[in-house]
């Protein structure tokens, strides 16, 4: 299969980030590096949603916070960024509206349709250039689409910021002739652990319209921790069963310390001062926490 046949994915993570952890961005990197052995994707990107505010999860600490902790995990990544636009919203948006807005902003960048898991792509996301020039994509450099992308975004969405600025522009903003790219396909997959997995089996907890979008529609990518069973979590569900097929469980044979590794853990070895928060937590990140206190008291 050649570059350009192989699906493009943006892998985008929806949660608290409460706080981010060495565990996060080892789930985008695991669940890269999985897909690229499939031969039949390449992730062209990252992207971390911290959750609104409004959230009311117990111990959340403000998504100013949140946001300049996850700018601070992955400054050093030439993949992944942070968006802020659904810490920036009125109230608490779900995750199937996420998906839904990355999607119709990818839209607006390219000029063109992304394709989902339902409905192969008949119109790609990305077209060919309609004034001859020549593309700016490339079989070995696939960070120069994510680049160019992620310099559009920009301009409708958030720029990598300074800490604690972020620049939040208009989406209706005139941004002139849409970006266009050699013909490929894309599509943004939900990346997740486990955990949200089987939150998926808990009655009541999902609209199954929701659940319908998110893994009909678009797709998810699942690391597993702590050694989940995720054939018998997906048995559970019958809107997981029904579309077992648009669900990649990325496959590790031997467990890694970080699948371990979560925000309760870093909270608590924070509040009690345990030495272990550096196997958790990035120095930047630690670094921050003390600065500013977070995370000190029990209760958050």
């Amino acid at each position: 299969m050649t570059e350009t046949n192989k699906t493009h994915v943006i892998l985008l993570s929806c949660g608290s980030f409460n706080p981010i952890t060495k565990g996060h961005i080892h789930m985008f990197e695991k669940a890269r590096e999985y897909l690229h052995k499939t031969g039949r994707f390449i992730v062209i990107g990252g992207i971390i949603s911290p959750v609104h505010d409004s959230y009311g999860k117990s111990g959340l600490v403000s998504s100013r916070h949140r946001l300049t902790m996850c700018q601070l995990a992955v400054q050093s990544s030439d993949w992944i960024r942070v968006d802020p636009w659904e810490c920036y919203q009125d109230t608490w948006q779900t995750t199937c509206s996420v998906l839904e807005h990355h999607r119709d902003l990818m839209k607006r960048v390219t000029g063109c349709i992304l394709s989902n898991v339902n409905t192969p792509s008949t119109t790609p996301v990305i077209g060919q250039p309609q004034n001859g020039t020549s593309t700016i994509y490339q079989n070995t450099a696939n960070k120069s689409l994510w680049g160019k992308m992620s310099e559009s975004l920009g301009k409708i969405c958030c720029v990598r910021p300074h800490m604690e600025r972020y620049t939040f522009v208009d989406e209706n903003a005139n941004l002139g002739t849409a970006m266009r790219y050699e013909e490929i396909e894309l599509r943004i997959l939900l990346l997740c652990g486990s955990d949200l997995l089987e939150s998926f089996c808990i009655p009541g907890l999902w609209k199954e319209s929701n659940m319908e979008v998110i893994v009909g529609d678009f797709g998810i990518v699942v690391v597993p921790r702590d050694g989940a069973d995720t054939e018998r979590i997906m048995n559970h569900s019958s809107v997981l069963r029904k579309h077992k097929d648009n669900i990649t469980v990325v496959k590790d044979e031997i467990d890694h310390p970080m699948s371990v590794v979560s925000s309760t853990k870093s909270r608590l070895a924070l509040q009690h001062g345990d030495g272990h928060v550096v196997d958790y937590l990035s120095q930047p990140v630690i670094d921050y926490i003390l600065q500013s206190q977070l995370y000190i008291n029990a209760s958050g």
